[in-house]
């Protein structure tokens, strides 16, 4: 069991970057599914969550109008499209499912730095 991130990189600021999170292991379907993200320094923080049905998602505040969270649960995959980018932005983004059991399950991060 265990979820996979990618999409991270480098980016300049304004751009755009997409960050996918894979599940293997169970189906995402049963999962309130979450991103954080933890830049240097500071403190995990939650970005963007989405329910298991994805009928509702919320933002954190400094991302809302720029973030979109989304899950296409055929494909056992959840994204964060990413627009609008900003320094501040830049941080290890992890994936985070919370399945209806009580399980938790952590991906390992994807960096994302956003730097002209």
């Amino acid at each position: 069991v265990r979820v996979v991130e990618s999409g991270g990189g480098l980016v300049q600021p304004g751009g755009s970057l997409r960050l996918s999170c894979a599940a293997s292991g169970f189906t995402l379907s049963t999962s309130l599914m979450s991103w954080y993200r933890q830049a240097p320094g500071k403190e995990r923080e939650v970005v963007a969550v989405i329910t298991s049905a994805g009928d509702s998602t919320n933002y954190a505040a400094s991302v809302k109008g720029r973030f979109t969270i989304s899950r296409d649960n055929g494909k056992n995959t959840v994204y964060l499209q990413m627009n609008s980018l900003k320094s501040e932005d830049t941080a290890v983004y992890y994936c985070k499912a919370s399945h209806l059991l009580g399980y938790t399950y952590w991906g390992q991060g994807t960096q994302v730095t956003v730097s002209s």
